[in-house]
């Protein structure tokens, strides 16, 4: 397959959510077989923070409405591209797409933790601690990262101040992408110090965080939601089997 085909079918609407759904299935169906009677429920905050106004507005129907609003949105985009763009899907492609995102796992993680260190240079770079919680909840909740996090902060937040700063603005498509990923950033990394499950704030987790968002919202800018919600969520997974092992 062409280089410049697979970049372009990949970022595709069809190729990527689709991409994404399995991720969306598996933190669900984790969430759920991880739930205890008389315990509280464990969730990604973001998914939470998402989830959060429906049920404000349709108390425990609301859930069932973001599902069905989540779902309607995801096969519009997937429908309308699968028009524009009619043809079998291709799994070499889906295939490419597994592969790039764990290469780019890793690489993300050897490139923020290089940047930090490097800004910090002799103050240690402090990892946040698990508070508590078990291996297979951590394992959930990285899952939930890549699928909630990256919606809420790079397709709602990263996606909307790009377009706002090019229909309000008249900025260009290069420097409304590099705004929205500086503040889309920062605001990524302050959501990790609220809730009760928020780390202490440091700062040496903050320019991580901090660097990191930059870092998915480029990805996400260039190469879609699907393999940045799968680069996110395999670097979070990875992180906590390295603490594990």
């Amino acid at each position: 397959m062409p280089a410049a085909r697979y970049f372009a079918d990949s970022r595709a609407p069809r190729y990527s959510l689709l991409f994404a759904l399995p991720l969306l299935l598996a933190y669900e169906l984790a969430a759920r077989l991880l739930m205890h009677p008389g315990t509280p429920d464990v969730r990604n905050g973001a998914d939470v923070m998402l989830k959060s106004l429906f049920v404000w507005l349709g108390g425990r129907d609301g859930l069932l409405v973001f599902a069905l609003v989540l779902a309607a949105v995801g096969l519009w985009f997937v429908v309308r591209d699968w028009r524009r763009h009619p043809g079998p899907l291709r799994a070499a492609v889906f295939g490419g797409m597994l592969g790039e995102s764990v290469v780019l796992a890793i690489l993300v993680g050897v490139l923020v933790r290089g940047v930090t260190a490097a800004v910090l240079q002799h103050v240690p770079l402090m990892m946040p601690d698990a508070r508590g919680l078990s291996t297979s909840t951590q394992l959930m909740i990285s899952l939930g990262a890549g699928i909630y996090e990256e919606l809420l902060f790079r397709v709602i937040i990263v996606g909307s101040l790009a377009a706002l700063c090019i229909r309000t603005l008249g900025m260009s498509t290069r420097g409304a992408g590099a705004l929205a990923a500086t503040v889309g950033a920062l605001i990524f990394s302050a959501f990790h110090y609220i809730g009760p499950y928020g780390d202490h704030l440091e700062l040496a987790s903050f320019l991580f965080r901090f660097f990191a968002g930059i870092v998915f919202s480029v990805l996400f800018l260039v190469r879609g939601f699907g393999i940045t919600a799968w680069t996110h969520a395999l670097y979070d997974v990875f992180v906590t089997l390295s603490a594990v092992g």
